[in-house]
């Protein structure tokens, strides 16, 4: 754009925060307690040429601010902060250092790595304690003034109830890299999401809801630049507010817009994982890009009494202080950004258990959520914590407070174990299957807030859980010291790709009978994208740098004889999960009688017996069928019922004897094999596979 910049900005307003246009000019505010003054610096359109440095001239409530008329969308612009550089009292201004807006919602240029970068003289032996002059414009990228302006329509949010709700965890970049039907130019972006193509293959699965990773602008590390990889995850954030530039294509931000509306209009939620627990900027070592030069002592916790140090709960080098008024702030104001600007449906909150720190500890009570659950827009959005970090105390499934719905890793590690074959896995997998009441039937939340999973990005996939015994991250450049060295796996026979038909054949079974586990139980369940027609990595549980074809799923999978074949059964299990309420998550079932000698839930043997105390405890036993029922608005009583036979051996199950003419729906060991009626009190199930039945009244069988 082309204006005449003034010699000096006038005062402005202290809010909003960030650039803001108002049709004939920029408001610029920005957040700074400690700073002495704050100078606001333009770009040429290349980002190359600075053009000029006017200070902010007021600053009201500790934010800096002043207006540039004419200015508008498309500038280019970052800030330098003066103030004192005392790293032993937390304070490292340095004006020498460009600075990101905290809230920039657009940036231009890439992060240059260069000693530059660093507040402090690279190879100094005061280390941090020196001072850099260096300027490092030329190595930042700028923030861009945008204007929101899109198109919504009638565009709904699909609200999709928790109960009903099944979750497909994919990498905006990694789900289509690989789609030669798509366009070059399109592939790894927002756009190829709303590929018609890729919405069909949601509906045939059944999925409801979009869990994307992280897709705020992230930092491309250095350690890992050096090794010839790149931060492929994203979880490492540059900027809160900034979509990843990358994953644009030709139309801007609204790119992303634009997806999202097309998958609403197919009836498709989008929730993001976000990450506000530390910035990419690392520890005190690290570079000054935003917070660190902006204000140090205000956005990170750090040591008391040595304040040089950050305190890290989250393994990444910092920890953003939420308890801070204006830090929370920004984290709310970022939140709801996303969903009114772009409509999202809800957030995944990366290492939530480091938002619920106060200064004692975790707190459910903690300011972060109750900001979030008092809030009009965000309270009424799908919300899931990721209930751990590295902290003293990190590790709090269970312990969120209503609204919430967190990762449950107990669920991911018991299902592995018993369909290894792990002895004494029995009442767990019974506490899992029931929306592990044991931790979340408490001040009156519901089975969904267990997110069920089975394999997440940070792991091994499906296909991997039942190829190797051993993690094998070899690519990754850490002598195989990375990743989780427990992944309660088994590669049944061989190690890694095999031609032996049985292997192959078994590890088929055991990958149906985890999906049967994953979608049928009681919870919210999670799919990771390609383990529906077999994806792998290779044998790498922490593909978090490899963005290649490590990561990148491969459709080619899905195109083979074997893949349509597991696609068309896990959409099968999903609309068994749609059809009957008693699989879905309304209410946490103790066994109550709902009808005349049924119960809710009911645990028998393969004898057709309930199961008694004496009996559950047996370590060997891997024989469990499970009875789940409840009765319709109309009074139509539906059971159904899951055999389970998680042994080497085929397992002759008796049906309870009290229940009427049951249907086979599904065996996992014959996916193919059609409904029918069971002719006789009993059904056989083969090893390491799972059978459901429904009564007659059930709706949706004939």
């Amino acid at each position: 754009m082309f204006f005449e910049i003034p010699d000096r900005l006038t005062p402005g307003q202290p809010y909003p925060l960030g650039a803001s246009y108002d049709g004939s000019g920029v408001n610029f505010a920005v957040f700074s307690a400690n700073a002495e003054r704050v100078e606001l610096c333009m770009f040429d359109p290349a980002g190359r040429k600075e053009l000029a440095r006017l200070s902010l001239p007021d600053c009201t409530d500790e934010v800096w601010h002043g207006y540039l008329p004419e200015a508008g969308p498309g500038l280019l612009y970052g800030y330098r902060a003066y103030g004192p550089y005392e790293p032993q009292r937390g304070f490292r201004f340095n004006h020498h250092k460009l600075l990101l807006d905290p809230y920039a919602r657009q940036l231009s240029g890439p992060l240059r790595w260069t000693d530059a970068l660093f507040g402090y003289r690279i190879g100094s032996s005061r280390g941090d304690l020196s001072f850099d002059r260096r300027d490092s414009a030329q190595a930042m990228p700028k923030a861009v003034v945008v204007e929101d302006l899109f198109n919504w329509g009638d565009d709904r949010r699909p609200h999709v109830p928790w109960s009903k709700t099944v979750i497909y965890e994919a990498h905006v970049r990694g789900i289509s890299m690989l789609r030669s039907d798509l366009r070059a130019d399109l592939r790894g972006t927002f756009t190829a999401l709303a590929n018609p193509r890729f919405i069909e293959h949601l509906h045939k699965l059944g999925i409801t809801t979009v869990e994307l990773m992280p897709v705020q602008a992230f930092l491309q590390d250095h350690f890992l630049l050096q090794r010839g990889l790149r931060n492929y995850w994203g979880y490492s954030p540059l900027s809160f507010f900034a979509p990843e530039p990358g994953y644009l294509s030709g139309g801007g931000l609204n790119d992303m817009r634009l997806a999202v509306r097309r998958l609403h209009a197919a009836g498709i939620e989008v929730i993001l994982d976000v990450v506000y627990n530390h910035t990419g900027s690392g520890s005190e070592l690290g570079p000054t890009i935003c917070f660190r030069g902006l204000d140090n002592a205000s956005y990170f916790r750090l040591v008391p009494g040595n304040e040089r140090y950050y305190i890290d709960e989250t393994g990444c080098g910092n920890t953003l202080n939420i308890s801070h008024p204006r830090v929370l702030q920004l984290v709310l104001d970022s939140l709801r950004y996303w969903a009114d600007s772009f409509h999202i449906d809800g957030f995944r909150f990366d290492l939530g258990a480091t938002l619920g720190r106060e200064g004692t500890g975790f707190d459910p009570g903690a300011g972060f959520f109750d900001a979030i659950l008092q809030d009009p827009v965000l309270s009424r959005l799908k919300l899931i914590s990721e209930p751990w970090d590295v902290g003293l105390g990190g590790y709090q499934l269970g312990n969120h407070p209503p609204r919430f719905a967190e990762w449950n890793d107990k669920y991911r590690d018991c299902v592995r174990q018993f369909w290894r074959g792990d002895s004494g896995q029995r009442p767990e997998l019974a506490r899992r299957l029931s929306g592990s009441a044991d931790m979340f039937d408490r001040r009156h939340r519901k089975p969904w807030a267990s997110v069920n999973f089975v394999t997440s990005h940070d792991g091994f996939t499906l296909q991997d859980l039942v190829s190797y015994a051993q993690k094998h991250n070899e690519a990754n450049g850490e002598d195989n010291n990375d990743g989780h060295n427990e992944n309660y796996s088994a590669n049944w026979g061989a190690e890694g790709p095999t031609d032996d038909p049985a292997v192959r054949t078994l590890r088929d079974r055991v990958k149906r009978a985890m999906l049967a586990t994953l979608l049928l139980a009681q919870g919210t369940p999670m799919l990771l994208a390609g383990d529906e027609f077999g994806r792998t990595q290779h044998g790498n549980n922490n593909a978090y740098c490899q963005d290649n074809d490590i990561s990148w799923v491969d459709w080619t999978a899905a195109r083979t004889p074997e893949g349509q074949a597991l696609i068309s059964y896990v959409g099968r299990l999903a609309a068994l999960r749609h059809t009957f309420t008693a699989l879905q998550s309304n209410a946490f079932l103790h066994g109550q009688e709902i009808a005349p000698g049924v119960k809710d839930i009911a645990w028998f043997d393969e004898q057709g017996q309930a199961l008694s105390e004496e009996a559950w405890p047996n370590p060997e036993a891997r024989a469990l069928a499970v009875q789940r029922a409840s009765v319709s608005a109309k009074g139509e009583l539906e059971l159904v019922l899951m055999c389970i036979n998680g042994g080497p051996e085929a397992i002759r199950f008796s049906l309870p004897s009290s229940q009427a003419t049951w249907h086979l729906l599904l065996d996992s060991a014959e996916p193919q094999a059609e409904v029918r009626v069971v002719g006789e009190p009993a059904i056989e199930v083969q090893g390491r596979s799972v059978v459901v039945l429904a009564n007659r009244e059930a709706k949706g069988v004939s």
